[in-house]
């Protein structure tokens, strides 16, 4: 009798499983979609990993789980492309060590889902940063490989102009296509153009962009030169409002060659970091107009406690500077994946990966500070409410995903289903 019933439940739920047409429902939220220019209440459904329809409404019964998003917005998972996750190595004082963070405790809780890292390895050492970090974590990272050849280990690396080869270092990006979305050079101290250069150089080989953190303030190498000559159309220059290299002119307006860069194609990220975001240059900047292409954390064990805190904190850093809602999130998701070449991120298009940030807008009394601690109040602030990678959720503040407790079985458990997380009763001991 027993095993007549177990077969009969287990053909019932066969039966459901085969009756939905998706595996998830995330219903009535607010969807910000800038690929597909979609700014509305909409209906998003997942099946295996992917986004499956995205429509005004979704009958509710052709979905496995259905979650109320109402009054939330739903945004492609956020894109940081300024980090540094290079942990795991003891190498003290080193982006290649001890300054770098495990990307998994700092992602899915503020909505990220795929970050770039940004320099931490160079092509000495990529395949073991690969091995060690990259392989293991359930964030999808990717990387700018660091023109240095021993990558962001202190000035007594990141000062050797010997180690700052393009080709061997194009030859890793091309090796690793796809993975290495770029090519880095930071925090050079010296005059010359060799790292720049060099860097353009490995950049055009591999066909990938450059980032420039372009590190001390050089009179022989200014930053107007650097954006209007040196970079090309589609490479990046980070850390745009730090103020530490003349991003505003000695009348406290936007560095003209900025606004030129632009028109020429130049990419503008933000790259706050611990150092690298001033009230004093954005606020004026935003006031000219003179916005982000891309906003980008900096994520290291500096920046994680103090002005920059996370990206959604960051995002509503610019939502007290005037930005709408729509703008930061298109900032924070197809603009940075389109600057990556990975179209297939930052957005919710049917068949794209089901990377989804549920974000919560309060109103209140916030205060958001620089990286001199300086504060600037403002009346809004997100914060994440929900995070799912390839379809499954990997961060859920409030259990909005869940059944409550006491609607369960006395023996509930919690077992990894092939099409849901599921909750369910423990399964029965045998005589």
């Amino acid at each position: 009798m027993n095993a007549l019933r177990i077969t009969f439940l287990t053909a019932a739920a066969s039966c459901c499983l085969a009756q939905t047409q998706y595996d998830l429902l995330l219903q009535g939220g607010h969807v910000i979609d800038a690929k597909n220019k979609i700014s509305a209440v909409r209906d998003v459904a997942i099946l295996d990993g992917k986004i499956a329809a995205v429509e005004a409404r979704i009958d509710p019964a052709k979905a496995l789980k259905v979650v109320n998003l109402r009054g939330l917005y739903v945004t492609p998972g956020l894109v940081d492309i300024h980090v540094h996750v290079y942990a795991g190595t003891g190498e003290r004082g080193s982006y290649a060590g001890d300054n770098s963070l495990y990307p998994d405790g700092f992602t899915f809780r503020a909505g990220v889902t795929t970050v770039a890292d940004a320099g931490c390895a160079g092509w000495r050492n990529f395949e073991d940063f690969k091995q060690r970090i990259i392989d293991r974590a359930k964030t999808r990272v990717l990387v700018f490989l660091n023109i240095v050849g021993n990558g962001m280990r202190g000035g007594k690396y990141e000062n050797d102009l010997a180690d700052m080869e393009a080709k061997p270092a194009a030859e890793m990006a091309l090796k690793y296509k796809g993975l290495i979305v770029g090519i880095k050079t930071a925090h050079y101290a010296g005059p010359e153009w060799t790292p720049v250069e060099h860097a353009v150089e490995a950049g055009t080989l591999a066909n990938i962009p450059v980032m420039v953190d372009f590190g001390a303030n050089r009179k022989e190498r200014p930053m107007s030169e650097l954006v209007t000559k040196k970079l090309r159309p589609g490479d990046i220059y980070t850390h745009c409002y730090s103020g530490l290299r003349n991003e505003l002119d000695e009348t406290g307006h936007v560095n003209k060659a900025m606004f030129e860069a632009r028109k020429r194609g130049v990419i503008f990220d933000v790259g706050h970091g611990g150092g690298s975001f001033a009230w004093r240059i954005a606020v004026p900047a935003i006031k000219e107009g003179f916005l982000p292409d891309s906003i980008s954390s900096d994520l290291h064990i500096g920046s994680m406690n103090s002005g920059m805190k996370d990206m959604p904190n960051l995002m509503s850093k610019f939502l007290a500077m005037g930005l709408s809602v729509d703008d930061v999130v298109a900032q924070s998701t197809w603009n940075p994946a389109h600057e990556i070449h990975h179209e297939e991120l930052g957005n919710l298009s049917v068949g794209s990966p089901a990377d989804v940030a549920v974000l919560k807008l309060e109103r209140g009394n916030f205060g958001y500070t620089d990286m001199y601690g300086a504060r600037l109040k403002g009346g809004q602030k997100l914060t994440c409410e929900l995070t799912l990678r390839d379809g499954k959720v990997v961060y859920d503040l409030n259990g909005i995903t869940r059944p409550d407790w006491n609607t369960l079985p006395s023996n509930y458990l919690q077992t990894g289903d092939a099409r849901w997380d599921a909750v369910t009763p423990a399964p029965r001991k045998r005589p």
